[in-house]
């Protein structure tokens, strides 16, 4: 079920709204009930970091970070 993003053309209102394709009742504003919707693109933000983070996993360690002894939880071998 993706999230979709709309924007009511009657009352200006942005949102966002998980979907189901089955819907028979399609999606409405949740401001002022319409159906005039317009969908908009979505967006998403990426992070990247230049060097090494101190919350990265270090070799042999276990990768949830939750092992205080390493190699016993059968997840870093």
């Amino acid at each position: 079920m993706p999230i979709l993003e709309y924007t009511c053309e009657d009352c200006g209102t942005a949102f966002e709204k998980l979907v189901r394709r089955s819907d028979p009742n399609g999606v409405a504003c949740p401001s002022c009930g319409q159906q005039h919707l317009k969908q908009e693109y979505s967006t998403f933000a990426a992070r990247a970091t230049g060097g090494e983070s101190s919350s990265a996993p270090q070799m042999g360690g276990c990768p949830a970070g939750m092992c205080q002894t390493p190699g016993m939880c059968g997840r870093n071998n």
